[in-house]
Order: structure tokens, then sequence, then C-alpha cells
């Protein structure tokens, strides 16, 4: 066979704008299509061309469905891109949410910036469509974990990766009796989690990218006590509990633990509130991929008891049932996307609620570097909201504990599973810290090539 790359065009030196180009015998798949998200060195990137030609890529395939895997897929598609996007079963179901999602919020916030003029652009255009979006789900095409599939002579794997609902780690078998193999963890999951299955492990690859979101760190213990005791005492004082949550997994993860300790008796029934139509319909969306789910999951299910939904459960669809919370008092607890705070609802009732000193604003997930999320986590006194600078006198706390992303011994037990090491190793998807740390650990520990990967080089394997 000919030489065989992968080209780092995002999620490189980063956590976001997953995307990395395979070339083999003349044939290019695309590995993730994410959205660059946080510093605004780093959004600019949305608008510039893509590195490579779009036409030219004979596929795409999808490791999950975050938006910074995914959400640059209608600009794909947009920019002519006509060949199958491959993905596991469930992930194709979220991406009809995600992506329409994701595009009428792009609508949404250029027409709020035209009509406020808080855009130097003008017009503001919104970055892709709900017509782009459109084009890129009808180039889907789904498959079952485990099942083979070919894309000429490259036969692709998926297996389950236990991040979210349909994520998988991916692996590429190129050429015939000299193959050699990519493997893409994509986002890895973390052991012994409600609802998801644990990571499967791979066997063997020539070439592994190996995400390292937690690769210099571990996750705390003791969350699910802590969460207990933040909601009791918050209910004590009447306060307001707001939740910016990842509308995929983490609200379901939120539903689950607090149904937990609601039936233990652990935490008071207070008012609990979805306000997100993306995260309603993914929650209903897990019911009904049972494939995904692990034992406690199932056995709940198949009592017939519903694991993701507390006892005084409303889900918020409609603009004018969110409104309704505007001047609600607590105790109550409002769970809203998105998870870091750079766009949807919970944006308006960051502006509603930080300088309330009533109020507490929980983070329940990672905050990338530039986002509002890691602002108000490092203790910023003001916050930018649609060019409004609002006063944080609510208080913030943070809960590590519910990271989605293996951590430094979970990535290493992962790693575990290859009955031989991989020729080369490449930590993506961490910060500059994470990942050095991350490939050092590799290479001192285990005794593997390892190394931390940098935008737009090239890995080539002869």
């Amino acid at each position: 066979m000919e030489h065989l790359s992968v080209q780092l065009f995002g999620a490189a030196g980063t956590v976001t704008g997953s995307k990395h180009l395979v070339t083999t015998d003349g044939r290019q798949i695309l590995l993730d299509c994410g959205l660059f998200q946080g510093l605004k060195v780093l959004r600019e990137r949305n608008w510039a061309p893509f590195p490579f030609d779009p036409a030219g890529l004979d596929a795409v395939v999808l490791s999950h469905a975050h938006i910074d895997h995914s959400g640059a897929l209608p600009l794909l598609a947009r920019r002519g891109y006509r060949g199958p996007i491959h993905c596991t079963t469930a992930t194709a179901e979220l991406l009809h949410v995600m992506l329409l999602d994701a595009a009428h919020l792009q609508e949404e916030e250029a027409d709020f910036a035209n009509r406020h003029r808080t855009s130097r652009h003008v017009p503001a255009l919104p970055l892709y469509t709900t017509e782009d979006a459109r084009a890129a789900l009808g180039l889907v095409v789904p498959h079952d974990y485990g099942a083979p599939f070919d894309i000429g002579d490259v036969t692709v794997t998926f297996r389950p990766a236990g991040h979210i609902l349909g994520s998988a780690t991916v692996t590429l078998a190129c050429g015939g009796r000299d193959r050699r193999v990519v493997a893409f963890s994509g986002d890895l999951g973390r052991y012994g989690r409600p609802i998801l299955h644990d990571p499967q492990p791979v066997a063997e690859a020539d070439l592994l990218l190996i995400e390292s979101t937690y690769g210099d760190r571990l996750h705390p213990t003791g969350h699910i006590d802590e969460l207990a005791r933040i909601v009791t005492e918050t209910a004590a004082r009447d306060e307001f509990l707001l939740v910016p949550a990842f509308a995929v997994d983490r609200t379901q993860e939120l539903l689950w633990v607090l149904r937990t300790l609601e039936d233990a008796g652990r935490i008071p029934t207070v008012p609990v509130f979805i306000d997100s139509p993306m995260a309603i319909d993914v929650t209903e969306i897990y019911a009904r991929h049972p494939e995904d789910h692990d034992l406690d999951m199932r056995r709940l299910t198949d009592a017939g008891a519903s694991p993701l939904a507390t006892r005084r459960l409303e889900l918020l669809r409609t603009p004018e049932q969110s409104k309704s919370l505007n001047d609600r008092r607590g105790p109550a607890i409002v769970i809203s996307a998105s998870g870091m705070a750079t766009g949807g609802r919970v944006l308006h009732h960051l502006i509603r609620r930080l300088p309330d000193p009533q109020c507490v604003v929980l983070l329940v997930g990672y905050q990338a570097a530039g986002t509002r999320g890691r602002a108000l986590q490092e203790g910023a006194p003001t916050l930018r909201i649609f060019n409004q600078e609002i006063t944080v006198r609510a208080r913030v706390v943070t809960l590590d504990g519910f990271s989605a992303h293996a951590d430094q011994h979970e990535l290493l037990r992962w790693l575990g599973g290859f009955t031989r090491p991989p020729g080369r190793t490449v930590a993506v998807h961490g910060e500059p810290q994470a990942a050095d740390t991350f490939a050092g650990l590799v290479r001192h520990q285990l005794g593997w090539r390892a190394e931390a990967a940098e935008d737009r080089k090239r890995l080539v394997l002869e």
C-alpha cells in the first residue's frame, strides 16, 4: 500500500474543533467535523475555508454527536461535500436534534444582533442555516456497534466509548495484506457511570489518536455527596439553583442522580425544571436506545420505572414556559443549556440571576478556555452577555466529578486493553498541559512512543 497519513486540523492543543484527515491510497476520510468553541481566535477558524477540499473527501466518520465533533457538518455540506457521513445509530438520531438546534441558534443570534445592533458586522450572518443542517443530515449513514463496513479498501469499526449516547471509538483498517490500523478514541467515557456501558477496549493500532482532556488530573470522588449537600442547603435557604448543563448526557445523568438521591431520602423533593427543548428531545432518545444502556438502566426501564425523571419534574419547551421562571423564587433547580454558557436559554437566566445573591450557579462540566463558564469558574466579577456587563453576586460552585471524560487513570486503564503497543500514540483533544502531561506519562509508564498533538501536523506511516 502507499503511505498512510493523518493530518490534524482541530483538537490539537485544544479541546475543540475535532477534525483529523486520513489519507490512504489516494482516498481521503475525515474523522470528525467539529466546530471550534471558546477562545475568539479559535471561533474565528469556523469562518475560514476548510484546509482541505470538502468535495474531495470520500467519507466522513463521526465518533459522536457533540458539537465540537459534529457541528461543522452543515458547513461541510454547504461548501460542497456530498459523500456519506458514517456514525452509530444513536448518533444519527442525536444529530437530527443537535445540528438543527445549532443552526437555529446561529440564525437566532444573527437576528438578535441585527435587531439590537450588537455586532460590528452589518448585516450579521449565521455561520450556517437550518437548510445547511438538513443537507448534512441527508448524508448520514448509521451503523451498529461492532459491525464493520467498508470505505473502499478501508474497513471501519465502531465500538462503545461510554462518553455519551452513541459515542464510539473508531478503527480504520487500511489496505489489504499489509494493512495499517488507525485507531481514534473519540471522547472516552468513565468506568462505572450510570446509564451507559463502560468504554470497550481496542486491541491494536499502528497509529492511535487518544483524547487527553483530563490527561493531567484525576476526577474527585464524593461529588454525589456534595450534590446532595448543595441541593439540601439551597432548598433550606429558599435559594434558586441554576445549572448550566450539556443537553446531551449531562442533563440525563443529573436527572438520574437527583432521582436516586430523592428515592434514598437524601435530598428534599423540590421542583426541577429542564429548560432546553434539545435536552428534552435527547432524554427521549436516550430511552429509545437500549443498546447503549448498562445493567442498572435496563433494570429500571424493564421494571416500568422512569429512571430519567424526578418527582417534581417540569419540561419547558416553549419560550413562554422558559420566561415563566423569570419571577420564580426558590427553592427550585433549573437545568438549562448550554453547559459552558456559550449560548442557549441559560444566558437569559444568567442575565437575570447572576446579580441575585439568592442564586447559586452550579457548574457540572468542563469549562473550555474563553467561555463564559470558565470566566465564572475563575471568579469573574462581571460577565458579558448580549453586549451587557452583568454583575456576579450569585454564588458560583464547581462540581468536577460529573465529567463524562475519562480522567488520567481511566485513560491509562483503556490503554491497557491493547494487546501490543501502538506504533505511535498521539494525545489529541487536550489543552497543551494536559496533552503534554499525558503523552509523557504514556512514554515513561508504558514505554510507548507518544507525543502531544500539534495543530496541522501530518503524521505519516510508511
